[in-house]
This record gives structure tokens, C-alpha cells and sequence, in this order.
């Protein structure tokens, strides 16, 4: 497989392929280089891997695989390690470099349209927390099922519940959270068949509303994030981690039998071109 089978305005540089051209993105420059910094201990990227790599297991086994707006590599990496070639594309070079490091075998530092992809070309892809960052969702879930081949499976996390939209949310350039249901119907209209819908992280949504919603309904955004403490809320220990690890294990078990979690933090969907 060859990056030029899939897109036609692309040039190599140093392993990396770039669009001769760059369009904007939501997204602060900052994002990909804080991210690297908590993804390796963080048990929310660790959890949200393993549900992810269970459906791309289930319904993507050993197709070449596409991480749309993939940050740092962190999925594509776990993805890669099932069998699927795997391609980050990313329109951030700092993810790309990230990648790299990863030893993603196949990174492309653009988006979609400005690699000028070819239609019906992608076999299987994910973006996971990106449609959230994209202000017309519908235009960009249109786009991607141009760009997927028929019977090609797209599979997608966003964060869940319009009364957890917090100042995290606008620093981080998100338009919008998320239902099931919601983004299962904007799928299902635009043309995809729902393979899977479901919840992940069903112990965190209380927690998330008071910890970061109800301040920031008294509060100002403050300019960034606070880093340490950000580690701090990802970092896998204290003496909830036993039975918290417990529940993502449950968790797990039932994103591979198929059965969907009716609350959490995210929206976790796979569904099918047809």
C-alpha cells in the first residue's frame, strides 16, 4: 500500500507526507504537545483505546485503516498493532512528528480534502473526539462517506451531554457534545447503516458535572489549561483505581459482545457505508 493509491496532492518529506496546501482547523497548536504529555499514563486514552480496538477487531479485522485528524498517533499505534495498516492523517506536524516516534508506518500532516483524497478510496477510518471540533458536523460526516469505499465501517468517539459542556470544552475548540441517538440520526440521514451505538466511561458524567460544568457556570475561561492538574485527572491510581479499573474491564466486555452502555462521558458508534 502506497499513500498516493488513496490521495493526489501530497508530497514526502523526511517519512511525512503534506498537502500542498492547509486549511484551518479548530484546534489549539498547543493540544497535540499537552496530549503527549498525559496519553501513555492517562487511563481515559487507555480505556478509550481498548473499547476502540474492540470494534475495529469486530468489524474492520485486517482492513487498511485511516485515523482521521489522529493526534499524536495514539490509537493509530494501537491499531496498528491488530494487523491493520494504518494511516494517521493529521493536519497538526507536531502530532505528525509524535507519530513518528510511534513508528506509525504511514503519516499524512493534512486534512482529508487538502490531500485531495480520492472518492470511494478510504476502506476503513476513525475520528475519534474530531467531529466535535468541526462547526458544520453534517458538511464534514458527508465528506467522510464520499470518501469511504461501500461496506467501509467509520468509527467514532465524541464527548457526551450538552449539560457537560464546560470551559474545557471551549479551550479545547469544541462546537458542540453529544448523544447516541443524536449522532446515530445524522449518520443514519447522510446514508450509514449503525452498527454500533453505545456509551463509554459511565461512571464519569457526574463527576464531570461537578468538578467542571458547574464552575464554568459561575466562572470566566480561564486563557490554557492547567497541565498538572490535567495529568492529575488522568493519572491511573488512588484508592478509587481498583474498582474504577473494574468497571472498564465491564465496559470493555460489553463493547466486544455487542452490547450498548446506556450512559457515560462519551459516545462511542461504528457504522457502515451502504
Amino acid at each position: 500500500m502506497t499513500i498516493h493509491d488513496f490521495a493526489n496532492n501530497l508530497e514526502e518529506r523526511n517519512g511525512i507526507f503534506f498537502a500542498k496546501n492547509q486549511s484551518q482547523i479548530s484546534y489549539p497548536e498547543e493540544g497535540n504537545s499537552q496530549c503527549a504529555q498525559i496519553e501513555e499514563n492517562s487511563f481515559w486514552f487507555a480505556h478509550r483505546n481498548e473499547c476502540i480496538a474492540a470494534l475495529v477487531s469486530k468489524f474492520a479485522k485486517q482492513k487498511p485503516f485511516f485515523d482521521i485528524g489522529g493526534g499524536n498517533g495514539f490509537v493509530a499505534k494501537k491499531i496498528q498493532s491488530l494487523g491493520n495498516e494504518t494511516v494517521l492523517v493529521e493536519p497538526g506536524l507536531v502530532g505528525c512528528l509524535n507519530g513518528q516516534k510511534r513508528d506509525i508506518k504511514h503519516l499524512v500532516c493534512s486534512t482529508l480534502e487538502d490531500a485531495g483524497f480520492r472518492p470511494e478510496s478510504i476502506p476503513s477510518a476513525g475520528m475519534f473526539d474530531v467531529v466535535e471540533h468541526i462547526e458544520d458536523d453534517v458538511a464534514f460526516l458527508k465528506n467522510i462517506y464520499h470518501y469511504l469505499e461501500k461496506n467501509a465501517v467509520v468509527f467514532i468517539t465524541v464527548p457526551a451531554y450538552k449539560l457537560l459542556w464546560s470551559h474545557e470544552d471551549v479551550y479545547a475548540g469544541h462546537f458542540r457534545r453529544y448523544t447516541v441517538t443524536g449522532l446515530a440520526d445524522k449518520l443514519k440521514k447522510i446514508g450509514f447503516q449503525m452498527l454500533y451505538s453505545g456509551y463509554i466511561f459511565s461512571m464519569l458524567p457526574l463527576p464531570i458535572l461537578l468538578t467542571r460544568s458547574l464552575p464554568s457556570w459561575f466562572t470566566k475561561p480561564k486563557p490554557g489549561i492547567d497541565l498538572n492538574q490535567a495529568q492529575a485527572t488522568h493519572a491511573n491510581k488512588g484508592f478509587l483505581n481498583d474498582l474504577a479499573n473494574k468497571l472498564w474491564n465491564w465496559e470493555l466486555e460489553q463493547v466486544k459482545n455487542g452490547r450498548e452502555i446506556g450512559i457515560g462521558g462519551s459516545c462511542l458508534v461504528a457504522a457502515k457505508k451502504v
